[in-house]
């Protein structure tokens, strides 16, 4: 049993959830067109749920935070994804 006074200790804060819209990104099945949306240029910020593909420069978008170390898959070019940290910034490095 854990002392009540005892301050938590620091960890991961929990996720955020985030709700996606349909974009109109028709490269992929519909059902997975919410996942995905055109990178709008060096200008186009992303959330803290997208990451930018290196490959096809799509923005793969997730329901959830996106974290270094997570992977995801670029349905468009085929490619996996995982997310490192750089700089301050998540990049999505290619694994295969």
């Amino acid at each position: 049993m854990t002392d009540p006074l005892e301050k938590p200790t620091p960890g991961p804060r929990p996720r955020e959830t985030f709700e996606l819209e349909e974009t109109g990104f028709n490269e992929v099945p519909k059902r997975f067109r919410r996942f995905y949306r055109r990178w709008r240029g060096p200008g186009d910020k992303l959330g803290p749920n997208e990451a930018l593909c290196p490959v096809c420069k799509v923005v793969i978008r997730s329901t959830k935070t996106l974290r270094a170390g997570d992977r995801v898959y670029c349905m468009p070019c085929m490619s996996r994804l995982e997310l490192v940290e750089e700089d301050g910034m998540l990049v999505a490095k290619v694994i295969y």
